[in-house]
């Protein structure tokens, strides 16, 4: 047998899968559970979990960043806006929206206003006031002359050859009946504007498949014949809402609707209310359609350093800068594709941007190459698409470099990403209960759990070592299996494993105990720092298994800064 020694003193990959337990140069680990790989590849046991309050039901979280100094949490569940602020509930607020409806709920803010979008429901507005807050539908701008509505109008595909008859309606001199050469209204119209010979009108009342009742606050004479030149509004119980939003060069920009769902409007400059399009001076309004030859349904829109545009089936930016109705540069880059069914909110870290793929197993990174001029969709987990398992929810802390994503089980999957350091290092985070949803804000990250039949809010604490002050959780690492010189070892024996440890008060290896000094446990002493080892006799043929665990079911700190190991081996 043939003696060795290895020592691995940086975790810098976290947890990879079995498929790359046979490649030499990863600093990785068979399994890492409720620990964090910190900036010097390390691993130190993650935080706890402190509450807040429980909740009615199940949600969202969504962050609201009033100023560097006020800030906000908002908890979305079943019928209720809940806005948390220093741990404190300082308003709930009753919505329009289903419980079922909330997982396609896409927001923007700016300043202290934020827009809520979904694909079946108008736009509503939160902003913070002076005396609080204020929950209102959105409103686009209207024209002081005719109170007409700044909104869009177009001509879909079910309009096509679709003649309007106007004629006189008895309900006043502002009404009239339209009627068309074929079945084309539907119950849902009421409430639709047409644009028509430079009129816009509004349905108000439904009376058959060809008939409607039509409103106007303009003067209109009835045209000689049936019209066919006449646009609806993008945006209607019919048609549909804009299912995502963001602000990009002080436009608002809408993506998709369920009629459009390749479409994108963006505001006039600065007026985020307008949707005008006008005659197409730079700073008015601006349309335009996805064209491909896949069928594009846009996921959302991210305001980066272009304008990028995510959608079911790829990856398409808007680079001019800046951006007119007469200049727009706009292109597909990558082919990756966005999950569609529920809104996963894309994350910025290190500059790139940061979304779950359609396959719900790929989390990508959105970066633009060395020379500015293309994007690439690296793969974030490549090594680890066993932690994937349907992700709901994600969000990115900055100040600790760490992305969490939960997943449908009620775990999440935390990527540790430091690129200066090379760390990209995946870890599992469980806890008792399920994690729902998570939002960070000010450097505060906060969840959403289920613990037996109730829903709670609660954040991660530097000074919290159980979660909701009461629940127990253990921590485990274990290496990889053993290789030597590039070769499988067929038959190895472990002599010694060492472990230096940093401010750490409790650590079992393979099983075994790790007895410290008894003062330590003082409340407040310092962990144990420095090097303990242990002397393992025995051979082992098993060498998929890992040669070393280290964990622990107690609630003291840990923090490990290499492992080492020493014996011999037949390979």
């Amino acid at each position: 047998m043939t003696d060795f020694i290895t020592t691995q003193n940086s975790f810098a990959d976290g947890e990879v899968a079995p498929d790359f337990y046979a490649h030499d140069n990863l600093k990785g680990l068979s399994r890492l559970e409720n620990m964090d790989v910190i900036a010097g590849g390390g691993l130190r046991r993650r935080r706890g979990l402190s509450s807040v309050a429980a909740l009615n039901s199940s949600g969202r979280l969504i962050p609201f960043s009033v100023s560097e100094t006020e800030n906000y949490v908002l908890a979305l569940t079943d019928g209720h806006l809940m806005i948390y602020n220093n741990h404190e509930r300082v308003r709930d607020m009753l919505v329009v929206w289903d419980f079922e409806d909330l997982d396609k709920i896409q927001y923007a803010q700016r300043f202290g206003t934020i827009i809520f979008v979904h694909p079946d429901y108008q736009p509503y507005v939160l902003k913070k006031t002076d005396t609080g807050f204020d929950l209102s539908a959105f409103e686009f701008d209207r024209d002081d002359s005719d109170m007409s509505l700044n909104i869009p109008f177009m001509k879909f595909d079910d309009a096509s050859g679709v003649q309007i008859t106007v004629t006189k309606n008895s309900a006043g001199n502002n009404y009239a009946t339209f009627t068309t050469n074929k079945d084309f209204w539907t119950q849902s119209s009421v409430g639709t504007r047409i644009m028509m010979s430079s009129i816009q009108w509004q349905i108000t009342d439904y009376v058959s498949p060809t008939v409607v009742t039509a409103y106007t606050n303009s003067q209109y004479t009835i045209p000689s014949g049936a019209v066919t030149d006449w646009y609806e509004s993008a945006f209607s119980a019919r048609r549909g809402w804009p299912s995502s939003i963001t602000f990009h060069q002080d436009r608002l920009v809408f993506g998709g609707t369920k009629s459009w769902p390749s479409g994108i409007w963006m505001s006039r400059v600065g007026r985020h209310n307008n949707f005008n399009v006008g005659t197409g001076l730079d700073d008015e309004a601006i349309f335009l359609t996805l064209v491909s030859q896949q069928r594009q349904q846009i996921c959302t829109v991210v305001s980066s350093d272009n304008l990028q545009i995510l959608t079911n089936v790829g990856e398409w930016a808007v680079s001019s800068k800046p951006l007119t109705p007469s200049v727009v540069d706009i292109k597909q880059h990558t082919s990756v594709g966005s999950v569609s069914s529920r809104y996963l909110p894309p994350q910025k870290i290190e500059g790139a941007t940061v979304f779950i793929s359609n396959t719900e197993k790929d989390i990508r990174e959105l970066s633009l190459d060395a020379l500015g001029e293309n994007y690439n969709a690296r793969d974030l987990c490549t090594a680890s698409k066993h932690l994937m398992n349907s992700p709901v929810d994600l969000s990115y802390n900055a100040d600790l470099r760490q992305l969490y994503v939960v997943m449908a089980d009620g775990n999440m999957a935390v990527l540790n990403q430091n690129s200066a350091l090379g760390i990209s290092a995946w870890a599992r985070y469980t806890t008792c209960g399920e994690f729902k949803s998570v939002a960070t804000i000010n450097g505060m990250t906060y969840v959403i759990v289920k613990r037996g039949d109730t829903h709670y809010l609660e954040y991660f604490s530097e000074n919290m070592l159980k979660d909701a002050e009461q629940y127990n959780f253990s921590y485990v690492a274990a290496g990889l299996p053993l290789r030597a010189s590039g070769h499988n070892i067929r038959v190895a024996r472990i002599r010694k494993i060492s472990v230096r440890l940093w401010d750490t008060k409790t650590l079992f290896v393979n099983g075994t105990r790790v007895m410290f000094p008894d003062y330590i446990y003082a409340d407040d002493a310092d962990g144990f720092s420095g090097d303990i080892s242990l002397n393992l006799l025995g051979c082992t043929r098993n060498m998929t298994d890992a040669p070393w665990i280290i964990s622990s079911d107690e609630q003291f700190s840990t923090t490990v800064l290499s492992v080492s190991i020493s014996g011999n081996y037949t390979v």
